[in-house]
């Protein structure tokens, strides 16, 4: 079938997209800074490589059809602000570069639902069409990089020459996230130091499916076009409770307002109480803030244009639960 390069190989999207892209027997490259000496899959060549350096993208670009570029960081923390930009922006610009001068003709990039996918209000589902939401972003670090990682992207679209696809997946969650860096809410919630359910709404969909949104992407995605990929539309207290039944631990009894006032003094005072205590916060400041808004996304484009459909959602998060405790991450 087709030789493809896929950035990020051995994180939580991207050892999904890998396993999918060799079981449908396309030879991959997986480019990744972290790889597990000596690890082997069938058609897969392992390189160990860095998105930041132009020199190792282009060589393992060489003779690949596509290119995936799953790589970067979550973080919420406003101290990667640095490094977060350099990985989303630059990492972005100097891998899509070197891919198309090692003669790729596509490349679909893998972005976030929420350089779009935000706001205060609950009724307001947010598609492809709406503009960024430059006021809130522009506070976190993460969905910042990540918006101009995807201008960066879109704006090396030329086709034909060289032709580039973003999709823009909700929050991932399912089995397989070996380095904590999606579903660790829900270990939270689990290991029962969720203190309260915050009053904003999210938005998932399983890590499989966001891999399987991204080939659909490179097979039949338009070229300059962007993708958002979402399996339900939740209040953090209805998904609460689906945890709750499924995980068999009880949610927690405080059920907080939508009130950005309320965070921002529940975040001070614990965090105040904490030094006091010489003991570590139990609110996350900035994810306290985050879970104020609604993350609602509207994936009709995808499922209309790609055919994309995912599984139902109660089989992602039984899925990571189980998975979260079959490998100790939290207690069985």
């Amino acid at each position: 079938m087709s030789r493809v390069l896929v950035t990020g190989a051995t994180g939580f999207l991207g050892s999904h997209l890998v396993r999918a892209l060799s079981a449908a027997d396309h030879h991959v490259v997986a480019l990744d800074r972290e790889l597990v000496p000596g690890a082997l899959t069938l058609n897969v060549t392992y390189l160990k490589g860095d998105i930041l350096d132009p020199n190792s993208v282009e060589q393992a670009a060489k003779g690949c059809d596509a290119l995936f570029h799953c790589a970067g960081k979550v973080s919420r923390d406003p101290r990667d602000a640095e490094i977060l930009q350099r990985l989303h922006v630059d990492g972005t610009k100097l891998t899509l570069d070197g891919a198309r001068r090692a003669g790729v003709k596509r490349a679909v990039v893998a972005s976030t639902s929420g350089t779009i996918a935000v706001t205060d209000d609950p009724k307001e589902i947010k598609s492809e069409d709406e503009p960024a939401p430059l006021s809130l972003i522009g506070k976190w670090p993460y969905y910042r990089s990540k918006l101009f990682g995807e201008m960066a992207a879109l704006e090396r679209n030329d086709p034909p020459a060289f032709e580039v696809v973003v999709v823009c997946p909700a929050l991932l969650l399912g089995p397989g996230d070996e380095r904590g860096s999606s579903t660790g809410d829900v270990a939270d919630f689990i290991e029962g130091r969720l203190p309260a359910i915050p009053g904003g709404g999210l938005s998932f969909v399983d890590a499989r499916d966001a891999a399987q949104a991204m080939i659909l992407a490179w097979e039949r995605g338009r070229p300059g076009e962007r993708y958002l990929a979402s399996a339900q539309n939740l209040t953090l207290a209805a998904f609460c409770q689906k945890l709750e039944r499924i995980s068999g631990v009880k949610a927690p009894s405080v059920q907080l307002p939508q009130s950005h006032l309320l965070a921002k003094v529940s975040s001070y005072l614990d965090k105040a109480l904490a030094e006091r205590m010489k003991s570590k916060p139990r609110f996350d400041a900035v994810s306290t803030e985050m879970a104020q808004y609604y993350w609602y996304v509207d994936s009709g484009k995808i499922r209309d244009e790609l055919g994309w459909e995912p599984r139902d959602p109660h089989e992602t998060l039984a899925d990571t639960v189980d998975d979260l405790r079959s490998r100790g991450v939290v207690w069985g």
